[in-house]
């Protein structure tokens, strides 16, 4: 493991965090100055760097732009004092891992480093996995098992039928048979048979003669002469037309074709792999496929597991893909905090892999600030409708859970499906029943606590971060806190 690496002008504040963390057995390197520290990261980089907010020439929110440049996963620990907390808060925003006001309590510090190297270390571990398997990710064993699949198969030229829901990454299995097998040198050519038109689907498998219909002006190599010792990768086949699916199987039985308007017959040397989201057999029941085309293609068959069948694999995809996202748009890396990531692995993802790649995409471009919490998820995921009945209460069944209290805690849990309006509402309905005097007075000001408890617990009790978030001032939460009775609060 690499060293902590503590930056501070103020020989006390480096004295003190080095003994502290020698006791928890931890390795650092000090530095007087920033300009120092990024010297150092040209050759060399820490597991995670703390940092004085102000020092003598360069400042800590400079060293932390040349880290984030440079290291964009390695987490950062800006310390700061009170007077800086607008810079402190600007460099949260901007990237840093957390901030550690001074005077601080050394335990407190401790804790936070601590925090900061796991996540330091998940991250390197998750880089590491991502470059060891850049074709298909997954640790689960549903996946290892298709792992294991494709190696057995690796020397084979035999026609695959890999089955699947749709978005569970059927073409990256076929892209990874092809590459590991004798024809990864030669073509991979892949067509889906649901996204042509029925009319034209013939000439893009076989291609056409020049003059064969209207528009044919020149001739055409169709898929098949495209793929020419090679793999030819037919997704959706079980949308394949019925007349065509004839075709496919002369062509599979004795490896000639003919180009549509052709009368010569075409030699194919393709390896063909075919996957669909269907259930052939019962299609094959109902007349729409062909029994004998079936059972050509149904010579090995892969079946790849749906996302929620291997939900363990969802922090290892979800950081690949904000990683991938955040390279293709030229922006930082965002990064999911843990209980948005424990939310997302309780989702059903009914689009699977392809539905959390496209959320990550959507987190890359929407969401606020560096790290990604569940409210900052889109709508429709932290709906109620998305929580499995197994799955903690969402954020407006625990704000109603506290609106009414705890003696109709158990009503709220079987209410969950409900919004917190309609609770809200029902509350209000109940209080003016009971001729309860100023029922707006009263609610507004439940309302009030929960909200910013809910805030202090999102920024650890501090206050004045708490008042950022919320949008209000420093001087407002805090009459706010005593007004209420809200304990917990701290001075940032």
């Amino acid at each position: 493991m690499k060293p902590i690496w503590i930056v501070d002008d103020d020989e006390s504040i480096r004295w003190v965090l080095e003994k502290a963390l020698a006791r928890e057995s931890l390795t650092t390197r000090s530095f007087t100055n920033a300009r120092d520290a990024m010297t150092a990261l040209q050759t060399e980089a820490p597991q995670v760097l703390v940092s004085d907010i102000r020092m003598h020439g360069a400042s800590g929110l400079e060293l932390l732009q040349v880290v984030k440049a440079k290291h964009p996963g390695l987490p950062v620990i800006i310390m700061t004092a009170f007077s800086d907390l607008d810079s402190a808060v600007a460099a949260f925003q901007g990237g840093a891992f957390e901030y550690l006001a001074k005077p601080f309590d050394l335990d407190k510090a401790v804790e936070l480093i601590r925090r900061a190297l796991d996540e330091s270390l998940r991250e390197s571990s998750v880089e590491q996995t991502i470059s060891e398997t850049p074709e298909i990710l997954g640790q689960a064993p549903a996946m290892q098992d298709v792992f294991r699949a494709i190696g057995r198969l690796s020397q084979s030229n035999v026609t695959v039928l890999i089955t699947g829901e749709s978005g569970s990454g059927k073409e990256l299995v076929a892209r990874a048979l092809h590459k590991h097998s004798p024809r990864a040198s030669q073509p991979f050519i892949a067509l889906n048979t649901a996204a042509i038109p029925k009319d034209l689907l013939e000439s893009e498998l076989f291609g056409h003669e020049r003059g064969a219909f209207t528009g044919a002006q020149t001739t055409r190599r169709g898929r098949f002469e495209q793929a020419e010792g090679g793999t030819l990768f037919l997704d959706e086949i079980g949308d394949m037309p019925f007349d065509l699916q004839t075709r496919l199987l002369r062509v599979l039985s004795d490896g000639h074709f003919y180009r549509v308007g052709g009368h010569q017959p075409l030699k194919a040397n393709v390896r063909v792999i075919a996957a669909t989201h269907q259930n052939l057999e019962t299609r094959v029941k109902e007349g729409l496929f062909r029994e004998d085309l079936y059972h050509r293609l149904n010579v090995i068959r892969l079946r790849l597991p749906s996302l929620r069948e291997r939900r363990e694999d969802i922090p290892l995809l979800a950081k690949f893909f904000l990683a991938q996202s955040a390279k293709q748009l030229g922006v930082e890396v965002k990064r999911l905090s843990e209980p948005a990531v424990q939310y997302l692995s309780t989702l059903d993802f009914p689009g699977n892999v392809r539905q959390l790649e496209n959320l990550c995409n959507w987190i890359t471009v929407m969401a606020p600030g560096q790290t990604v919490e569940i409210p900052d998820l889109p709508q429709d995921l932290t709906s109620t409708a998305q929580v499995t009945v197994s799955a903690p209460l969402n954020g407006e069944a625990r704000l109603a859970n506290d609106v009414i209290g705890n003696s109709m805690g158990a009503a709220v849990t079987e209410m969950a499906h409900h919004s917190w309006h309609d609770l809200l509402e029902t509350e209000a309905a109940s209080l003016l029943a009971a001729a309860e005097p100023e029922v707006i007075v009263k609610l507004g000001k439940e309302f009030e606590a929960i909200v910013i408890r809910a805030a202090l617990k999102y920024t650890h009790g501090r206050k004045n971060d708490a008042a950022v978030r919320l949008g209000i001032g420093r001087n407002t939460i805090t009459r706010k806190i005593q007004e209420l009775g809200i304990v917990g609060a701290k001075e940032d």
